[in-house]
């Protein structure tokens, strides 16, 4: 992390982490092994310095270490932005799980303050939003950036929020890292893939694809989430096959797949949006679960298509009409690319 240049002119700004930055991500992204992050173009448009969960922990020595074991690693982000306050003009914290900690902490402070904008993935979980009502956070987070149209409605019905001060913005990915003709081509069998673990209805795209003439590719893993796979318990037939991939081979299998298929949980924010945005940049035709918070990315019939949640044969119907409709899939492909 920048130290901060005392005496700046410009308005400064600390953008929080929730993780580690991976050492030589640069040159990585140069390269072009990896995609660009959200967290690195948002500095760069912002002009912000980055602090993560290892710059925390050497600003904070012994007390960041006590705060860690005890609080864990976010509550210690949010304290290390707490002591930063006065060298910056803006605290943007990367997620509620910093920012509420972090809103709560300067309510001892004094009235003046850095501004603090909060990036919201999902505040309706209960716990959060008594939290937030309870110690009246309101009055000190004077933005929420929301990805989902949900989560901003609940933001501002439910914890009112004023609206103007809810921006509800895209969630983006690396549209040149997955593009099409960035890795092999379609497979010359048939093949559905999806990815991710987040809130996934596996169990249904199973059962809708039990029997069918196509195979079927599950990358059914995530680094963000704490949740296990329910695939463990389900009695997969011969055409579906459950794989780790790392971001390479993960675009390889978006490449040869004939479709990309999101099935949800019933959620009220955007589970499964990295898949579905990188599925899009390769041009590749989707099957999404429409959910209370998965509306925002697919237009029906235009850029992919929605089934109900939990909906085997509308899932299985679907899936039938594209494969036998190549052109009507390729068509939703290519609408998607240039969302």
């Amino acid at each position: 992390m920048t130290e901060p240049a005392v005496g700046s002119a410009r308005r400064r700004v600390l953008l929080t982490v929730s993780g580690v930055v991976p050492q030589g991500l640069a040159d990585a992204v140069a390269s072009g092994s990896r995609p660009r992050v959200d967290y690195v173009e948002m500095a760069k448009a912002f002009e912000a310095d980055l602090v993560d969960y290892a710059e925390a922990a050497r600003r904070l020595g012994r007390t960041g270490r006590l705060i860690e074991r005890v609080l864990g690693k976010n509550i210690a982000l949010a304290w290390c932005c707490f002591t930063l306050r006065h060298s910056y003009d803006v605290i943007m914290t990367d997620g509620e799980q910093v920012g509420l900690p972090y809103a709560a902490f300067t309510m001892v402070s004094g009235r003046r303050r850095a501004r603090h904008l909060m990036i919201v993935h999902i505040l309706s979980v209960p716990k959060k939003a008594v939290l937030f009502r309870l110690l009246r956070l309101r009055r000190r987070i004077d933005e929420m950036i929301v990805y989902s149209s949900a989560q901003r409605d609940f933001a501002i019905e439910s914890l009112r929020m004023p609206s103007p001060r809810v921006t509800l913005v895209p969630f983006m990915v690396d549209t040149e890292f997955f593009a099409p003709g960035s890795a092999a081509g379609a497979d010359p069998v048939r093949l559905v893939c999806s990815a991710g673990l987040e809130f996934r209805d596996y169990p249904t795209l199973v059962e809708a694809v039990r029997g069918l003439d196509v195979r079927v590719v599950l990358a059914a893993a995530s680094p963000w989430s704490k949740r296990k796979s329910e695939l463990a318990s389900v009695d997969l037939p011969p055409n579906v096959e459950v794989v780790r991939l790392d971001l390479h081979q993960l675009r390889e299998l978006y490449a040869r797949a004939s479709l990309v298929v999101m099935p949800l949980q019933e959620v009220d924010f955007q589970a499964g949006v990295t898949t579905l945005l990188e599925s899009m940049a390769m041009a590749k035709p989707i099957i999404c679960t429409r959910t209370t918070g998965q509306t925002d990315v697919i237009t029906d019939g235009v850029t992919g298509r929605y089934v109900p949640v939990g909906d085997v044969a509308a899932l299985r119907a679907t899936l039938l009409e594209l494969l036998g409709e190549p052109a009507v899939a390729a068509a939703l492909g290519a609408a998607a690319r240039t969302r």
